[in-house]
Order: C-alpha cells, then sequence, then structure tokens
C-alpha cells in the first residue's frame, strides 16, 4: 500500500505507527493549503520577508532565494518554513493581487479558463452540435479596433453554402449569401420550406437579375443591369 494519496499526496496513517496525529496534521495542513485555492501572487519573484502563516504563492520563473529553481510549484508558508507543492493539470488558484483565475495546463500555469479550441459556447442560452455558438439578446455588436471591421462567412467549395438566414419563429424566410455557388443570391421563402430567387449577382461579371416581385399593384419583372 503506498504511503500517499494519488491526487494531493495526503500522507496516509501506517499501521503500527508512532505518533500518527504528525501524519493526521500534515494531511490537515495539506488541504488547508489546496482546498478552496487562492494565492497571493504568481509574479513575485522574491519570498516576502514577514509572510503571513498559510500564505501561498505560485512561483514565477527567475525566482531567487528560497524559491530559486521552483518555478510553477506552489509555496505555502507553514510553520517550518516554506513547503514547496507540485500542481497537477486542472488545479485552480484565484489571484489576489490580479484579481483573476489561474489554472494549470500541465505545464504552465494559464491565466483564466481558456476559449480557445472550445467545442461549444452559449451565451445566454445553449449551444448545440450544429450551433455551436449561440447568443440569446436584443442585439449582438461586433465594431472595429481602431479601423474597419469585416463580418467573415466561409465555405470550403463553390457548391456548398455561406449565407445568413433570417427565420421567424425558426422557419426561414429569407437568404442571402453564396447558396451552392459563388453568385450573391437573395432568396425568399413562405414555408421556410420552399425557396425562390429574388436578386442573384453572378460572379464573373456583376450582372444583377431579378425575379418578379410584386410592389402594391405594380409587378415588377426580370431585369439585367448594363455591365
Amino acid at each position: 500500500m503506498t504511503d500517499r494519496s494519488a491526487n494531493l499526496s495526503l500522507p496516509y496513517m501506517q499501521p503500527s505507527q508512532a505518533q500518527k496525529h504528525v501524519t493526521f496534521n500534515e494531511a490537515l495542513g495539506r488541504l488547508d493549503a489546496l482546498v478552496q485555492l487562492s494565492i497571493a501572487s504568481a509574479d513575485q519573484t522574491i519570498p516576502p520577508d514577514t509572510p503571513m502563516l498559510g500564505d501561498r504563492y505560485v512561483i514565477p520563473l527567475s525566482a531567487t532565494g528560497e524559491w530559486s529553481g521552483r518555478a510553477g510549484e506552489l509555496a505555502v508558508r507553514e510553520d517550518s518554513g516554506w513547503v514547496f507543492l507540485t500542481p497537477k493539470a486542472g488545479w485552480s488558484a484565484w489571484v489576489l493581487d490580479r484579481e483573476t483565475s489561474l489554472t494549470f495546463d500541465g505545464a504552465a500555469w494559464i491565466e483564466g479558463p481558456t476559449l480557445q479550441n472550445r467545442p461549444m459556447i452559449g451565451i445566454n442560452t445553449t449551444a448545440d452540435p450544429v450551433n455551436r455558438v449561440a447568443v440569446s439578446a436584443d442585439a449582438s455588436l461586433f465594431t472595429h479596433d481602431g479601423d474597419g471591421h469585416q463580418l467573415k462567412v466561409n465555405k470550403s467549395v463553390a457548391s456548398a453554402t455561406s449565407a445568413l438566414l433570417f427565420q421567424t419563429a425558426w422557419s426561414g424566410r429569407a437568404e442571402i449569401g453564396l447558396l451552392g455557388s459563388d453568385d450573391l443570391e437573395l432568396k425568399v421563402s413562405s414555408d421556410g420550406t420552399n425557396f425562390k430567387t429574388a436578386i442573384r449577382t453572378t460572379s464573373g461579371m456583376a450582372r444583377p437579375w431579378l425575379a418578379a416581385l410584386r410592389i402594391g399593384e405594380i409587378a415588377i419583372t426580370m431585369f439585367k443591369a448594363p455591365t
């Protein structure tokens, strides 16, 4: 039987062990240091001159003194001095002087929960395998970062679709984009199933093509604009 727990390396009391309270108190001290983990700093390279009992730090690179050579470890102040704990992937800590969280990814402490390569993100609603980014709000804002701004809708091949779909009660009523070709099209529907092309502009000639539209009692037939 091992004498330490697998995750937090808590010491186990052994059969016929003398002074069992020493092992028990060490385990309690380890739990006190790691449960609800918050650290004073992850940037301080010099150990504090007058640390308080229970103070915790993530040791940064180029640390000096007693922390030298222990980058990435947790330094915990106990009665006997500094105790150093090796983190495991997934450990998280609140950083008091930054007012942010750090998570250990197995190699380094990274700030905050990462949003890179997340399978789905739902903001005020639930995302799903098709709508992997879902937002429920009165409006969504995309603005510039000093100059212009582009909203990009990309497809892999010309025969695929990249478009904006406008719906009523989750039923499609209009779609604009590259709909199965590289021509820009606007299609409309009354039932969400059958769509008719209202406007098409060919990708190579920039000639708009309009289908018959009825505005009031006036019927507008298709036409081609001059090149």
